[in-house]
């Protein structure tokens, strides 16, 4: 089957030298050619499955389940939080939002201030819902301000990107803590210790510092409407309880996760299940469009509400199906074993523990894509190393938790799906994704690794 391990059909070197190779062939076919990024991607990861000699009978099952995986996670999240931009832009709501946020903290502060917003909200939702719902706000921001549209979406990213990396209940912290035996409420404040001043040194200044370089107007990925629709324009209060409403049902579940972990709720009591699927993020996002369609129609039809949703999902299906096929690159990449037998090389070469797991995931995720199973598959490597060495206090568990979760956020480039949605939704070809994305995110991932080895180091 596609989803077992694959024995590495090569020594790491040599899978690690064809995996440059198709990525440096992709970056070709994409720059120089011109080939569209999605036949360019499944072009590429075919010919990485045949190089990597995975049976020819693997081999489109293989390519199926990194793009079908991909998609199952990515398209509920991008079509439903589409549908409430959408709805929030035609309805007046972004406009609202944003000028309450210039208001309140300066035309001057407004990249900050998308940044704490994004903080906030980026405690219980994923990254790819959080930065979709946040994006029409951003886009008004920067219709009135003016200015390069990176100037306030790169903060605001930066922010989803190290919550969902570094602080609990995000799944990828979670995991790595519970194999590496943290404590998951003080990795909760570690994280959020080195979270913030992480993201104010490589996403909010890095941000603001990009957006004088690279001067991009607002795009058109979730729509072409740039003013509000006449009708009934919502309350401050409304859009507020609209962008609430899906982190307090995500937070339902990760929230109870955290504490069935931890013992004080029965993780199989029927109300604690029931809980945790209506705040499931596709569940969550689902009520939240419901709940939109009705508290922003502003006197407008139900035709009329239903075809604004429907316009919302067309903008999208391109970003949608490249962001799958980036899956379906990474997978081939973790299907061929390259990831795994790069790791279990580097964690032989006697670095300190810290340092070994930050290069291990780091290795992992320049090699397969996937944060989360960088993120994963490092903690379980380490794991054995960890528990064989004396003297690790509770707070250098977390640290480690840290620094895998810093190595799994560097360097996110083109077999990473990640890297295809910002990059096509703020409208940036690959060369200008590679120089304002994958550096700030490099940056996020270093300067979290040497708060944490810096800790390890002082406590």
């Amino acid at each position: 089957m596609a989803d077992e391990p694959v024995e590495p059909a090569y020594s790491a070197p040599v899978l690690l030298l064809i995996a440059l190779a198709a990525v440096l062939v992709l970056l070709f076919l994409i720059i120089k050619l011109k080939m569209h990024a999605f036949v360019a991607l499944v072009l590429v990861s075919l010919i990485t499955a045949l190089a990597t000699r995975i049976p020819f009978g693997d081999v489109v099952p293989t390519l199926l389940d990194g793009f079908g995986t991909t998609l199952a996670s990515v398209a509920l999240l991008v079509g439903l939080g589409a549908m409430i931009g959408r709805l929030l832009e035609v309805s007046g709501g972004a406009q609202v939002l944003a000028d309450t946020l210039i208001r309140r903290f300066g035309e001057h502060r407004a990249p900050l201030a998308l940044g704490v917003a994004s903080l906030l909200f980026g405690f219980p939702i994923f990254f790819d819902a959080g930065l979709v719902v946040m994006l029409p706000i951003i886009f008004s921001v920067a219709r009135r301000l003016g200015g390069s549209v990176l100037t306030y979406a790169l903060p605001a990213a930066g922010a989803f990107a190290v919550m969902h990396a570094f602080v609990p209940p995000h799944p990828g912290p979670v995991a790595a803590g519970e194999l590496l035996g943290a404590d998951l409420g003080l990795l909760l404040i570690v994280g959020l210790v080195i979270a913030i001043p992480t993201w104010y040194l490589g996403g909010y200044l890095f941000g603001t510092f990009t957006g004088r370089r690279f001067d991009l107007p607002v795009p058109d990925s979730l729509g072409e409407q740039t003013s509000h629709e006449p009708g009934r324009l919502p309350s401050f209060g409304t859009v507020l309880f609209i962008l609430l409403l899906p982190l307090v049902l995500i937070f339902m579940d990760t929230g109870l996760n955290t504490l069935g972990t931890a013992g004080a709720v029965d993780p199989d009591a029927t109300w604690v299940n029931g809980l945790r699927m209506v705040g499931k993020t596709p569940i969550a996002l689902l009520i939240t469009v419901l709940v939109a369609s009705v508290l922003l129609a502003g006197g407008r039809s139900r035709a009329r509400i239903e075809t604004i949703l429907n316009d919302a999902l067309g903008p999208v299906c391109a970003i949608i199906l490249v962001t799958g096929a980036g899956g379906m690159f990474g997978g081939v990449l973790r299907a061929s074993g390259i990831g795994e037998a790069l790791a279990g090389s580097l964690e032989q070469t006697g670095l300190p523990v810290i340092v070994a797991a930050f290069v291990v995931s780091t290795a992992l995720r320049v090699a397969q894509g996937s944060a989360t199973v960088a993120l994963t598959t490092t903690a379980g490597l380490m794991a054995p190393t960890v528990a064989a060495t004396s003297g690790l206090s509770a707070l250098d568990l977390c640290l480690i938790v840290i620094a895998i979760a810093c190595g799994a956020t560097v360097l996110s480039h083109v077999n990473d799906s990640g890297f295809w949605l910002v990059g096509r939704f703020l409208g940036m070809d690959e060369k200008t994704t590679l120089k304002t994305w994958t550096v700030m995110e490099t940056i996020l991932g270093t300067v979290g690794f040497i708060f944490a080895f810096v800790l390890s180091l002082v406590f």
